[in-house]
Formats: structure tokens, sequence, C-alpha cells
């Protein structure tokens, strides 16, 4: 018979309490062997397996001098009423690390308001990596609206429309955009954004009270391409045109101006709520974006930032 550490389930729960001790209880790895009787070398694994499953969620509290720094300079260069930034990891490539911890940790502050919050949310693979940091929670007194549709050329709902996910994580009145991510003509457009059960949902994502987008590039691998939205010829004729970046769907150029056509007369999206009257964050890092990231708190598309040091300090020599 297998051992209860030898079934799926019963090592995950080891591999829990082993996070549990280590993390929260500050016991050491000799400690955690004697409490759990095993080996050294398997309490060892047994953390390590809780921090890979993500089990564990660690967030560090100090506020790093630097980081507020950089943090400070920002919110008075670009006027910016929310800005965070995290420390960068010299040898990542990655455009979501740190920035998606620190995004979940602010959406969740939010969430945890007792008064009613109208909570938009963008898409990209910055906000569902976001998303997924979320824990379960119970807010029924919010709203959370989509900024726009979920459902990619093919007919498949779009995979980095975060709505779905986040009502998985909480109890909340979710209100996602039924339509294409990009209609396929401005007259289509029109027409999907006339009908009745759609007006409700504009209306409600254009009185948000805070609102999270990503910011895409307009690279060779822009995520409107890649993800299918747009074709080689459209990308092409957006760059031409100079397009740096997009905010869902919205292409616009290093002014922070929309670009006029090309696709921008077809993107079902909802126009970003007043940065006047409610706070628009984006959560973006890296070169590939820093024009985008620089057209966006310049223009005032965004009126909140969450960014690493690198990217900070880039956008301080830039702007």
């Amino acid at each position: 018979m297998a051992s209860r550490q030898d079934t799926g389930s019963g090592r995950l729960d080891d591999a829990a309490r082993a996070g549990w001790l280590y993390y929260v209880a500050g016991n050491t790895q000799d400690q955690i062997a004697a409490k759990l009787g095993v080996s050294r070398q398997s309490a060892q694994r047994l953390v390590s397996l809780a921090m890979s499953e993500g089990l564990i969620r660690v967030r560090v509290d100090h506020p790093i001098a630097a980081c507020l720094d950089l943090a400070a300079k920002l919110r008075s260069r670009f006027a910016l009423d929310l800005v965070e930034v995290v420390p960068s990891s010299p040898d990542s490539p990655s455009t979501t690390l740190g920035i998606a911890e620190a995004g979940a940790a602010e959406i969740e502050r939010r969430l945890k308001s007792t008064e009613p919050v109208v909570m938009a949310i963008g898409t990209g693979r910055t906000l569902k990596a976001a998303i997924e940091q979320l824990p379960a929670m119970d807010c029924p007194q919010h709203k959370v609206v989509s900024l726009t549709g979920n459902i990619s050329p093919d007919g498949s709902a779009a995979f980095y429309n975060v709505i779905f996910t986040m009502a998985d994580r909480i109890n909340a009145r979710s209100f996602p955009m039924p339509l294409p991510v990009i209609a396929s003509s401005p007259e289509e457009r029109e027409m999907l954004l006339g009908q009745p059960m759609i007006q409700p949902t504009l209306a409600l994502a254009a009185r948000a009270d805070v609102t999270f987008v990503g910011i895409g590039d307009l690279g060779p691998k822009a995520p409107l391409y890649v993800d299918g939205f747009i074709t080689e010829a459209e990308l092409k004729a957006l760059q031409k045109a100079g397009a740096v970046a997009e905010i869902v769907g919205w292409v616009f150029d290093r002014d922070g101006k929309l670009i006029e056509g090309i696709t921008n007369d077809r993107v079902a999206s909802a126009p970003l709520p007043s940065r006047e009257r409610s706070l628009v964050v984006a959560l973006a890092m890296g070169e590939l974006k820093l024009p985008g990231i620089l057209a966006a708190v310049t223009r005032r598309l965004v009126n909140g930032l969450i960014t690493d040091e690198r990217t900070a300090a880039a956008l301080l020599a830039a702007g």
C-alpha cells in the first residue's frame, strides 16, 4: 500500500505543512524534519515543492529605499496618482516577475474594501499572472467589469482575458464583454456596441473607480499579432503609422495619440475610464514596452503605474 507521502494529495499536504512551518512558523529544516518524522533531505524537498507548486506566496513587506526613491520621482515627473516600483531580477527575462505580485497585492487591497467598488480589468499576460496570484475572496459588494471583448478570431474564449479567471477567485458580480476583441469591420463594431445587452456593461466600465490594464508592445512579437487578433499586414501598417503599443487593443504612437483607422476603428473595447475622476493603473515593465509605457504616462492614458527598477530608471532618463 502506498504511504501517505507517496500519494499526490498527501504529498502536497505535507509540502504545505512543511512550507507553513518554514515560512510562517520560522522553523529550521532540521526542526521540520523532526516534526514531520522525515529526513532533513525530505524536509528540504517538501519546502521546495511547496514553493514550486505555488502553495506558498511570499511578499516582501519591507520598503526598499531605492524603489521608493524611483517611485517618488516617477510620481512627481509624470504627475501620477499611484506608483509602485519593485526590485529588478538581474538575470530574469520575465516581463511579469515582481509586478504581477505587486499588482495582485494592489488588486487585493482594493477588493478588501467594505465600500462597494467598481473595478475595470483589461487583458494580457501580466494581468493574467497578477490575477492568478489572488487568494480566494468573498466580495459580493463589488462589481468587476471587463474593458475588452473575450472572443478570439476563431470563436474561442480569448486566453488572456482575465475576467473569468477573476470570477473563479472572488465572489463578486462580474461583467464580461461578450464581443470579439476586434470586429471584422467598423460597421460590425458599431452594430455590436449598440446591442442593448452591451450598453450597461459599457456604462459600468465608464464609471469604474479603479482600473487595471497591461500595455502590449507593437514589435515583431506583438501580443495582438501573436495571439491572432491582427494580421502581419496590419501589424506592419500600424508600425509604419508610428504605433508603439496598445492598451486593451487601442493602438497609440510614442506621443500617446491613437492611430487613426487600420485597426482602431474596429476595436470593440470600452474606452479607458476617465483619469480625472478615477484611477487607471498599468502593470508593465521591460525594454520592449518602454516606448509604450512612456507614451502612456506622458499622455496620461494611465495615472497609475506598477513597474520594476530598470524600467523606472529608463523612464526617468527618457522623460
